[in-house]
């Protein structure tokens, strides 16, 4: 499994490379669990991270149902530097939403560079947020051209993916992303009790922020969490 940390900054980001991250996740927590950052954020991040050979991944944010807005800010994301465009599709709530919401992201950073990867985020709490399954996301992805599907929490009061997802669900969504020739990932407060089942589902990338900070989601990245998580997976 790949690691996918989430910094907030530039300190942070260069303490996940440090740590040892796969991917370098520039976002912003305080907007939401897919917040966006800066266009200068995830531009320095990008520079910095490219010199050490890792990818760089941008939220856009936990966005509404409006495919403008989103592909606008996907296309913003990509010209910014990161190689994986991510949108959460917060107030997406049917499959012809997704599919709009979808089609229209994937366009605007395929047809500005086509090595770029889409990332297509659902919620495992969609049901708290009268969001769209998230089950029902990895058919939809791979018709319309993204590149990996993704599962988060929307809402960061303490509660895991664990809490809100079967881990038969879980397992399944992991299955039919494999399917449809898509990657895998899991996130959504992870916690060190959580790698096991993390191993034996096998997601092809692991989202974390909070287990790898010092003392919270709103506390700073811990280069030492990221490499003690990076053992622990490996």
């Amino acid at each position: 499994m790949l690691v996918l940390v989430s910094p907030k900054d530039l300190s942070e980001a260069l303490e996940a490379i440090e740590g040892g991250a796969d991917i370098i996740d520039v976002k912003n927590p305080s907007e939401g669990s897919l917040g966006a950052n800066f266009p200068w954020v995830i531009r320095d991040v990008a520079n910095i991270a490219k010199k050490y050979r890792k990818e760089v991944s941008a939220t856009t944010g936990d966005m509404p149902f409006k495919p403008g807005t989103a592909s606008l800010a996907a296309l913003g994301a990509a010209i910014a530097g990161a190689d994986y465009i991510k949108v959460g599709l917060y107030g997406v709530k049917n499959e012809l939403e997704a599919e709009e919401m979808i089609k229209a992201v994937v366009k605007a950073v395929k047809d500005y560079d086509d090595t770029k990867r889409v990332v297509i985020a659902g919620y495992g709490d969609f049901y708290r947020i009268n969001s769209i399954d998230p089950l029902k996301l990895p058919s939809i992805s791979a018709k319309h051209d993204a590149d990996v599907v993704m599962v988060d929490t929307a809402i960061k009061d303490g509660t895991s993916i664990f809490d809100h997802m079967k881990i038969e669900d879980m397992r399944n969504f992991v299955r039919m992303a494999k399917e449809n020739g898509l990657l895998c990932a899991l996130a959504g407060n992870l916690s060190w009790n959580h790698i096991g089942t993390l191993k034996e589902l096998s997601p092809d990338i692991i989202g974390v922020r909070t287990i790898v900070c010092e003392s919270g989601r709103n506390s700073k990245i811990k280069r030492e969490l990221v490499r003690k998580l990076k053992e622990l997976v490996s």
